[in-house]
């Protein structure tokens, strides 16, 4: 397969929006598909961000994040979402294994499914609501979440004996480009989030990282390896991760701001005597 080809089956993946909306169309996955998943990704973010912007111009912070956020679920197809909501039903249920499995393969959704997805999105609207508009900050978090998940996939071996994800495993072990993009990527998400927001939006992308790893470890020690659900999974609870603490970093340190201008030392400050000469001076 091409490098477009690859490209193509990448976007149909990830949104409803690429070649793959009719079935004869649809590019087959491979092995290769995953390493555009970042660039995917990144574009995916900032598509969200501009949208984001240009709602916070018309509307409150409030609405305009709700906004963005369902702009998120048109533009993946919920797809990562619906991962989380099956994922937690699997990995926080008190089954076996081979249960677990079952649980995440059904149609339904659970009661964890539904508190790890209605919390994911008050998280994710808030954290937006509270921080302005930034295209470039999105797409460094959601290039991150992409990378997460081909670094997972490299990383755990896949849980089931057949799926939907079998498709994009490397066919033999050994140099894999999916996996050198996903680092590249990783890296690039994180120069632009310390360009954009400094040392916040580099704190952001490393908790990411880490609760994205969270969500792996767990399903490896749950399930011994990883399924399709439990990427999403951790690329959508990477995502909320870095969003809140980019929130949280950005509103501690406004205050801070406020209070350095709002104190200042003493002998910046004109003395009495002194303004009142000032004053008759003229100056």
């Amino acid at each position: 397969m091409s490098a477009r080809a690859d490209f193509r089956a990448a976007v149909a993946f990830l949104t409803p929006l690429g070649p793959g909306a009719k079935a004869k169309a649809a590019p087959a996955p491979s092995s290769r598909t995953m390493a555009y998943f970042p660039a995917v990704g990144a574009a995916l973010g900032c598509a969200v961000g501009w949208g984001w912007r240009l709602a916070g111009r018309r509307l409150a912070p409030l609405p305009a994040a709700a906004l963005a956020v369902a702009a998120d679920a048109v533009l993946t197809g919920a797809l990562h979402l619906d991962g989380l909501a099956d994922a937690a039903d699997g990995l926080l249920a008190h089954v076996p294994a081979r249960s677990r499995l079952e649980i995440m393969a059904e149609p339904g959704v659970g009661t964890f499914g539904n508190v790890a997805l209605g919390l994911s999105l008050i998280a994710r609207t808030s954290a937006l609501s509270s921080m302005a508009p930034s295209p470039a900050l999105l797409g460094a978090i959601y290039c991150t979440s992409r990378s997460v998940m081909v670094i997972g996939s490299r990383a755990l071996p896949y849980a089931r004996e057949n799926g939907l994800a079998t498709a994009f495993l490397p066919a033999r072990p050994g140099s894999d480009a999916a996996l050198v993009t996903a680092v590249a990527g990783a890296g690039a998400a994180l120069a632009l989030a310390w360009a954009c927001r400094g040392r916040q939006g580099a704190e952001a992308v490393l908790t990411g990282w880490a609760a994205g790893a969270l969500v792996l470890a767990l399903a490896r020690r749950r399930l011994g390896g990883f399924t399709g659900d439990v990427l999403g999974a951790a690329g959508t609870l990477c995502e909320t991760a870095a969003l809140v603490v980019a929130a949280a970093t950005t509103s501690a340190a406004g205050p801070q701001r406020r209070r350095r201008h709002a104190i200042r030392p003493a002998h910046h400050r004109p003395a009495p005597h002194r303004a009142a000469m000032n004053r008759r001076c003229g100056s």
